[in-house]
């Protein structure tokens, strides 16, 4: 069942520039998926309305360490996908 993360887009304004746009991008999905910080990513434009985001680099994937990592954050957090977010 997939899990929605909604989040806002926001904006940076500095005097005398066009405005930058940033997504935050959700904590447990990040550790749901094993994201790093300052890891390099790259979006896919499939139309208007859908973006795929891209790992550039992903790791191999190492379950255990990934499920503990996961589980504790979510613990952490008190979000369990089952139960609809936090």
């Amino acid at each position: 069942m997939p899990t929605s993360f909604p989040v806002r887009v926001q904006a940076i304004r500095s005097r005398g520039q066009n405005p930058r746009l940033y997504i935050n991008f959700p904590l447990a999905l990040a550790a749901a998926i094993g994201l790093e910080p300052s890891e390099e990513v790259q979006w896919e434009l499939l139309d208007r309305g859908e973006l795929h985001l891209i790992r550039t680099a992903a790791p191999n994937p190492s379950t255990k360490l990934k499920a503990s990592k996961s589980a504790n954050l979510c613990s952490a957090l008190n979000f369990w996908p089952d139960s609809g977010g936090v």
